[in-house]
C-alpha cells in the first residue's frame, strides 16, 4: 500500500498570506520599533527540566533573570553559574518561593518544580501580578489545580502549561486530519505507553537527604516520609504522594490530545484497574526502606457522551514487534488514526485499496523531542499582548484533572461518575473525599 504525504489547503494558505503581507511591508518606509521588553523572570525548581525551560527562556532574549529558588542548593548553584555565564543575569537565590516573590517582584515565573509543589508557587506569582508558565500537570489533585484556574483568571495573567504537543508541527497537521472528517465517525480512542522499566523492585534504605536539601520543605504540604534515593531527581513521579504515576506523567499529553480533538469537555465515568504483578508489593518501613508505589500496569476507562477512551501503560514488555509504542489509535467508520511521537502521525484507511497517509514527526529539539520554544515563543506572545496561550490554564485543567480522576478510581477499586460542570463526583462522599487532600501544617491547601 502507498503512503501518501498529508498537505493542509490551510498550511498553503497561510503561507501566501504571509508572502503577500512580507511583500506590502517591504514596500512601506521603515518605522523604528520599540525595543522588546526584558521581562523580570524567576525559576522555582532548578533541576534539569527547570533549566531546560529557563535556557529557552533566556534564548528568547527577552528575560532578566533575578531569582532562583530551590530547596536543593547544589542544583540551584549550579543554575546561578549556567545563568551568570549565559546572560551576565546574577539571579538572587532563595529556598522559599514566598520569600523569591516578594522582594524580586517577577514578572514571569517558571515552576518546575515536583506536582505537589505547583498550586502553591503558582497561586502565590499570580496574585502579585505574574505570568506563570508551570510543567504538566497543572496540580497533584483537582482541587488544587481548579484554585490555580481561579487564581489566573482573577489575576487576568497569562499562564502556559508545558504541555508541549500542542503546538508541535506533526500534532498541529494530525489534529486537521483528525477534524476534517476522513477518520470518519470515532467510536473509541486508545491512548498508550508500554515498555521501560523491569522488576520485581527492590526497596532502597532511608537514608539523610544530601547536604544542602532541605528534605522537609521538600516535603512541604504533601506527606512527610523518610528520604530514599529512589525519590530524587525524576523519582518521585512514581510515589504517589507527590505525584500521580505513568498516568500522571505520560497520561496528560496523550488525554490532552484527546481533549483537543473532542467537543466534549468531560467524561460521564471513570474506571481504573490496574497494579503491581511485575515490581511486586509495596514496601514502606524503617528496616527495608522504600519502593514505589505508583503501578506498573493500569488501564482507565473513560465513558464519554458519544465515545469511549482507555488508557492504558505497562512499565515493560516493550518490544520493536509493536508498531507503536507510544501515542494514541483514533478508531473511525473510515479507518485508524495513530498520533504518535517520534513516528509523527498516520492514517490507515479502511479501504485497503486507499493509500495510507502519513507525515513524519518534526521537534524543534530532534535530541529530546520536544517543542518548547514555540510554546514559550507563544507565552511571550501572550505576555506581550494579552489574549490566551495554546496550552491555557483552562484547557490544561480540564486534561490535567482526567488522570486525577483514573487514580482516584485506581485508589478505590472501582468506577466512579463524575459532573465536569460541578467538578463533584455525585453522591459519593469517599470519592469527593479524594479530589482534594488534607496540607500537612503549616502549609494551608488553598481556597
Amino acid at each position: 500500500m502507498k503512503k501518501q504525504a498529508f498537505k493542509s489547503s490551510s498550511r498553503r494558505q497561510f503561507l501566501h498570506q504571509g508572502l503577500s503581507a512580507g511583500l506590502f511591508l517591504g514596500a512601506m518606509p521603515y518605522i523604528k520599533s520599540a525595543p522588546p521588553i526584558r521581562y523580570r523572570t524567576a525559576l522555582i525548581g532548578c533541576g534539569w527540566w527547570g533549566m531546560n525551560i529557563l535556557r529557552e527562556a533566556m534564548s528568547a532574549g527577552r528575560a532578566k533573570v533575578v531569582g532562583l529558588c530551590d530547596v536543593y542548593e547544589r542544583p540551584m548553584l549550579a543554575s546561578q553559574d549556567e545563568v551568570d555565564q549565559l546572560t551576565g543575569d546574577k539571579p538572587n537565590l532563595y529556598k522559599d518561593y514566598r520569600e523569591l516573590i516578594k522582594k524580586e517582584r517577577p514578572e514571569i515565573v517558571i515552576i518546575a518544580t515536583p506536582d505537589h509543589w505547583h498550586a502553591l508557587p503558582a497561586i502565590e506569582a499570580l496574585k502579585s501580578g505574574a505570568h506563570v508558565y508551570v510543567e504538566k500537570p497543572t496540580a497533584h489533585t483537582i482541587g488544587e489545580s481548579r484554585c490555580m484556574l481561579n487564581a489566573a483568571e482573577a489575576a487576568g495573567r497569562s499562564v502556559q502549561v508545558g504541555l508541549h504537543r500542542r503546538i508541535g508541527p506533526h500534532h498541529l497537521s494530525g489534529m486537521a486530519f483528525l477534524k476534517s472528517g476522513k477518520v470518519g465517525r470515532i467510536g473509541m480512542v486508545k491512548l498508550f505507553v508500554s515498555g521501560g522499566g523491569n522488576g520485581p523492585e527492590s526497596p532502597t534504605p532511608h537514608s539523610k537527604a544530601p547536604s544542602g536539601m532541605d528534605w522537609d520543605t521538600w516535603c512541604g504540604p504533601a506527606p512527610y516520609r523518610p528520604y530514599c534515593r529512589k525519590l530524587t531527581p525524576g523519582g518521585w513521579r512514581n510515589f504517589l504522594d507527590y505525584a500521580n504515576g505513568t498516568l500522571g506523567d505520560w497520561g496528560v499529553h496523550w488525554l490532552d490530545q484527546l481533549l483537543w480533538w473532542t467537543d466534549e469537555q468531560h467524561p460521564k465515568s471513570v474506571y481504573s484497574t490496574g497494579g503491581r504483578p511485575i515490581l511486586g508489593p509495596v514496601v514502606f518501613n524503617d528496616q527495608d526502606g522504600s519502593t514505589t508505589d505508583a503501578p506498573d500496569t493500569q488501564t482507565v476507562t473513560y465513558a464519554f457522551e458519544n465515545f469511549t477512551a482507555i488508557w492504558e501503560h505497562r512499565k515493560y514488555a516493550g518490544s520493536n514487534q509493536e508498531k507503536h509504542r507510544i501515542g494514541a489509535y483514533f478508531y473511525g467508520t473510515s479507518g485508524v488514526f495513530h498520533m504518535g511521537w517520534r513516528d509523527g502521525w498516520t492514517f490507515h484507511p479502511k479501504n485497503d485499496s486507499d493509500p495510507i497517509v502519513h507525515e513524519d514527526p518534526k521537534f524543534d529539539n530532534e535530541q529530546d523531542g520536544h517543542n518548547i520554544t514555540p510554546l514559550w515563543n507563544d507565552f511571550l506572545n501572550a505576555a506581550d499582548n494579552g489574549g490566551t496561550t495554546v496550552a491555557n490554564i483552562q484547557v490544561a485543567h480540564r486534561s490535567s484533572v482526567l488522570p486525577m480522576l483514573g487514580m482516584i478510581s485506581h485508589k478505590l477499586g472501582r468506577s466512579i461518575n463524575w459532573d465536569g460542570d460541578k467538578e463533584t463526583i455525585p453522591g459519593d462522599v469517599e470519592a469527593n473525599a479524594m479530589v482534594r487532600r488534607d496540607y500537612r501544617k503549616p502549609w494551608i491547601y488553598p481556597v
